[in-house]
């Protein structure tokens, strides 16, 4: 429930609080909503018959002493059009009745945070005027935001699956230039073009689950504005000195050229292109910007910046090697999301994964490890956000079906990198409708995402006869192009 106020008819503060489960519906909009004056109960805790004759004012009290439905009961018969209880802490509850309680009240009732209710208590303890409206405004069903940040998603995604395609098929041409020269440093070409990346196995994929867990309960364990300080200078290091200056650099060189290949001594680095020197500045000062000013209403963009090249960076690295490990890889995934969203409420009492999301005890809107674009239209504010680990192991397979398509020579159509791109789609799209069901309420996006895509993946493998080599090899078989094989009766 919103709470705009007014001082002395002079608007001021617009707190927030909670409606309880009794009592009529509040009005949608503030321009229907009653200006009414704001009355002390006395006594403070209106558990018995106020002292002061109430002639439709709004009525604040405070929390304890008895029953909420009592509260509201002893107010209503007094004459108050709505009661405020201010709560005994900063943070705000759901306001239930008893089962035996008399819930036929007929004024809303609704609790404010301490800070609030103190500070409207003083104004009138001053003998200021203070006045208030209740509304509650309805959230949009969908909201810009969402389309966004789905379409940001897909498209890191698309990216880096293009990226890391690329990068194989450079590979396999030299390889086979290699071969067809019959090049006795076909091995060693082999170590150094696979240098540059990560083919994880089953009992690694196992392990990264197991891992993402327990750092997962040390965030729950140890957040902290402190903490998050920690986490906010690793997210820049990550994100800006090393992935996005490289990003950069490719972008520029491709311009200009000569820059990017004249080279200087620098001491203990070696030598170090012109083109790298002007780029690297750039981007420690916006990791140092964005740093400092992350908690302005722009920072997003920032960090949005940053968590895109960290992404496109681990699924440049990382790959998957066959379609065996990815279900591994992402058949924990699924139980892991689904675990530490749902099941850990059980243990904890609360959510693990969601809190950690919005950075609770941390006085930070949230970690840095998400992608996140404010709510447009949503009179609540607040920001969709997305996982880093919602993007990167989809994206892992989506980038391997690329890579297949693109060393089978297959068209697009007849490939499964666009199937694969849009089961992801059409898995987080689920997601968000889920989402918005749930009243929005924090859901695992794997949950809905993982069955898309490995449901995908594996039925048309064995509709079109691939599943075999893309279960165990995860690229076609290439013989040598420089063996001719010989008749029989020659080779005899």
């Amino acid at each position: 429930v919103k709470v705009p106020t007014w001082i002395n008819g002079l608007e001021d503060n617009e707190y927030v609080g909670v409606g309880a489960r009794f009592g009529p519906t509040l009005e949608s909009k503030e321009k229907h909503a009653n200006h009414t004056r704001l009355a002390l109960a006395d006594p403070p805790d209106c558990c018995s018959k106020p002292r002061n004759q109430l002639t439709g004012e709004v009525i604040l009290v405070h929390r304890g002493n008895c029953s909420f439905t009592m509260k509201a009961n002893v107010a209503e018969e007094a004459g108050a059009s709505a009661i405020l209880i201010i709560n005994n802490q900063t943070e705000l509850f759901k306001m239930v009745c008893e089962s035996d309680a008399d819930v036929d009240i007929k004024i809303p009732a609704l609790m404010l945070p301490q800070d609030a209710g103190s500070r409207l208590e003083k104004y009138i303890s001053n003998n200021t005027m203070v006045s208030v409206a209740l509304y509650s405004p309805k959230r949009p069903a969908v909201d810009i935001a969402e389309v966004f940040l789905w379409l940001m998603a897909v498209g890191t995604i698309l990216c880096a699956s293009y990226w890391s395609a690329w990068t194989a098929r450079e590979v396999a041409i030299e390889q086979d230039k290699l071969l067809k020269d019959a090049s006795e440093e076909i091995l060693e070409v082999r170590g150094a073009g696979s240098s540059g990346f990560v083919d994880i196995n089953t009992m690694s994929a196992i392990f990264f689950v197991v891992a993402a867990s327990c750092f997962l309960v040390m965030l729950y364990k140890l957040m902290s504005f402190w903490f998050v300080e920690v986490l906010v200078v690793l997210f820049c290091i990550g994100g800006v000195e090393v992935r996005l200056s490289s990003y950069i650099f490719m972008l520029i060189s491709l311009c200009f050229q000569r820059f990017a290949e004249s080279f200087i001594k620098v001491p203990l680095f070696g030598a170090v292109s012109h083109l790298t020197l002007a780029v690297c500045p750039f981007c420690i000062t916006f990791a140092v910007v964005w740093a400092v000013y992350r908690r302005i209403s722009f920072a997003w963009i920032g960090q949005d910046i940053l968590g895109i090249a960290l992404i496109i960076t681990v699924l440049q690295i990382v790959r998957v090697p066959n379609l065996k490990v990815g279900t591994v890889l992402l058949g924990c995934a699924f139980l892991y999301d689904i675990f530490w969203v749902f099941v850990s409420k059980w243990w904890f009492h609360e959510s693990v994964m969601i809190v950690v999301a919005r950075g609770d005890k941390s006085g930070e809107d949230g970690i840095p490890m998400l992608l996140k674009i404010p709510r447009i239209y949503d009179p609540w504010g607040g920001y969709s956000v997305i996982g880093f680990g919602d993007i990167i192991l989809p994206g892992l397979l989506v980038a391997f079906s690329l890579r297949y398509d693109w060393l089978t020579k297959k068209t697009l159509r007849a490939g499964y990198f666009i199937w694969a791109m849009t089961a992801y789609g059409l898995g987080l799209l689920v997601t968000y409708v889920a989402l918005n069901l749930m009243d929005g309420h924090g859901q695992p996006a794997l949950l809905y995402i993982v069955p898309f895509i490995l449901g995908t993946f594996i039925t048309l493998g064995k509709k079109r006869g691939d599943l075999k080599t893309l279960w165990t090899r995860g690229e076609p078989e290439r013989p040598c192009p420089h063996v001719q094989l010989q008749p029989l009766e020659q080779r005899e």
